[in-house]
């Protein structure tokens, strides 16, 4: 794969996990566990910051392998992200255990990229939202990730 192309890729998802780190690091206390909005159809601890942080976390991990089958998140997350319907975690994750996911994420998306060839870039992906090329993934991903850092960011604005 064209290392020009390797090299853009990294500094753009690279952007957008330092964006996604600054926003759960500048969080205050009082706000990791707030509700940040409320909808009808939604229930509010799904709105909590570090729920919203977990979430990303655990979907640019995942997206990183290409499959959702095999897939086991570090300890201490779990598998029940995956399940649409299903409760938050047992417990909330702490500011330093995303910060630390996300520091263990940015080094295996960094090795990804480099590690990417015209083979695995073409690699048929399947998910329940539908299909693409591992490379379509890796730009699905990064739009996921800085599309969340963005919201958290808003949020954290429109708190003060």
């Amino acid at each position: 794969m064209d290392s020009v192309l390797k090299t853009a890729l990294w500094q753009q998802f690279g952007a957008s996990i330092d964006f996604l780190a600054h926003s759960i690091s500048i969080c205050p206390d009082h706000l990791w566990r707030a509700s940040l909005w409320k909808t009808p159809k939604t229930a509010p601890e799904f709105s909590q910051f570090w729920y919203i942080a977990y979430h990303t976390l655990f979907w640019f991990d995942l997206y990183l392998t290409g499959a959702e089958e095999g897939f086991v998140p570090p300890v201490p997350f779990t598998l029940i992200e995956q399940d649409d319907d299903g409760p938050l975690p047992e417990r909330v994750y702490t500011k330093d255990e995303l910060l630390g996911y996300l520091r263990d994420c940015r080094s295996r998306c960094g090795e990804t990229i480099e590690s990417l060839t015209d083979e695995t870039a073409q690699r048929h992906c399947q998910f329940g939202w539908g299909q693409c090329s591992f490379l379509e993934l890796l730009l699905y991903n990064m739009r996921h990730v800085h599309g969340h850092a963005s919201q958290l960011n808003m949020l954290l604005g429109c708190a003060g």
